[in-house]
């Protein structure tokens, strides 16, 4: 560790002290005063330690940085991280530095900081932390190490994720996470996947994989709010020797609340927006002669949409020739399950609202069918009753049903997340 004394100047408070910025602000003004009648020849000059030490070499990349304050109190933190693993950095933009910028929580007293997040594989760290005396006098420490490298095949990425950045979305959208690798150690990535919404709404993650983790509200997202997604998985150790080595960050809105409602065997489908009735539409259901061809009743989340699709049950299991197969090429097809339901066009139904004479998707004449196509966005609700087939949870996006309580239970650390509280947390190694 190398010290250098600076003159003294104005407390400042850089990336790092984003936890207790306001509060430590404040407890400066009041010592102020204090600061100024101090002799500066009589007052000690301030000693911070750091850890990691400097020099050190393959340093655990979930290993946190440590800044303490033995005499004095801590008035700035800055890490700064270079990527040396060039394939650990591959294909990022030049603006995905500010994914990295180190934040840490500082004591209330001032003497010990702790960085809120992992650090970067295979990358050249630099702390700069700079204390004051009683005399307002700064004295800036920095401490340099390094980070082992993720090996190849033991990086944890992001496969896919829904929803996009950029995409608006209705209020029953769940933030879906699919890794590329198994994930044993789930609390410490749980605590590292942050969810900050502009309107307070407390969810949870729920893992229905060791690859796939699920954000869900525990009531409906509010409407007309941006959600940000904060994906801090540079550093975490996934499970034994698997790393993540990159962070990423999804910003998406919350539409209109749009919320259809089917009692199967009433034939119709009713659509509020924004609580108010929008239309009501004739439909046609499943025949409900077998079980493939039953429409599940539960609470469904709108998936993919397709203005043409062609429709195969030999895709959900059900052969060329056989009893109930079908191949047939339909208009303005949105997903609500992945056992093959959706709401869809189906001009040569003449039973639209009269009868239930489907293969289990919601049939529409063409214009209700091109009318819901346009309404309606990915994470819309449709809660559909009447029927003797329960929708499963995991059929698609079915995590509305489960209750909230049940929903914790697949959480790693079975808490639910504010989504205004960017505090993790801890995500860092065991003993670290």
């Amino acid at each position: 560790m190398t010290g250098k004394s600076h003159p003294a100047v104005t407390r400042r408070f850089g990336i790092g002290l984003v936890a207790l910025a306001l509060a430590a602000t404040a407890c400066t003004s009041g010592d102020a005063e204090t600061q100024s009648n101090a002799d500066p020849a009589d007052a000690e000059p301030a000693e911070l330690s750091i850890t990691p030490e400097a020099g050190g070499e393959e340093i655990a990349p979930n290993t946190p940085i440590r800044v303490n304050a033995s005499s004095g109190v801590i008035t700035d933190v800055r890490v700064d991280q270079v990527v040396v693993d060039e394939a650990a950095a591959e294909g990022e933009g030049d603006g995905d530095g500010d994914l990295y910028a180190m934040t840490g929580t500082l004591n209330e007293d001032e003497t010990e900081w702790v960085s809120d997040w992992n650090l970067r594989p295979g990358s050249e760290i630099v702390v700069t932390a700079t204390a004051a005396n009683e005399a307002g006098e700064e004295t800036e420490f920095t401490t340099e190490f390094t980070t082992q490298e993720a090996a190849p095949g033991q990086r944890l990425e992001l496969v896919s994720n829904f929803p996009s950045s950029g995409d608006t979305v209705g209020v029953g959208m769940p933030v879906v996470i699919n890794f590329d690798l198994p994930v044993t150690n789930k609390a410490q990535v749980e605590n590292s996947m942050n969810v900050v919404a502009e309107q307070e709404t407390v969810g949870a993650w729920n893992w229905v994989t060791d690859q796939m983790a699920v954000f869900r509200p525990e009531e409906y997202w509010e409407p007309y709010q941006n959600v940000t997604v904060d994906l801090n998985l540079a550093g975490v150790e996934a499970s034994e020797g698997v790393f993540g080595v990159r962070n990423y960050q999804i910003d998406f809105e919350i539409g209109r609340e749009l919320i259809a409602t089917m009692h199967v065997p009433d034939h119709e489908m009713i659509i509020e927006i924004d609580g108010e009735e929008e239309r009501v539409i004739e439909v046609s259901n499943g025949a409900a002669n077998r079980r493939f061809d039953t429409t599940t009743t539960g609470t469904h989340v709108m998936m993919e949409r397709y203005e043409q699709l062609t429709m195969d049950s030999a895709t959900v299991g059900i052969p060329e020739d056989a009893p109930g197969s079908y191949l047939v090429d339909v208009q303005y097809a949105v997903r609500t399950s992945n056992s093959g339901e959706f709401v869809h066009e189906a001009s040569y139904n003449s039973a639209i609202g009269s009868a239930n004479t489907s293969n289990g998707c919601t049939n529409l004449r063409m214009d209700d069918a091109q009318w819901f196509f346009n309404n309606t966005l990915m994470g819309d609700i449709l809660d559909t009753t009447g029927t003797d087939r329960e929708f499963e949870w995991d059929n698609g996006w079915g995590y509305w049903q489960k209750s909230w309580d049940e929903w914790l239970e697949g959480s790693e650390t079975a808490e639910p997340q504010a989504t205004t509280d960017g505090t993790p947390g801890s995500v860092h190694g065991e003993d670290l």
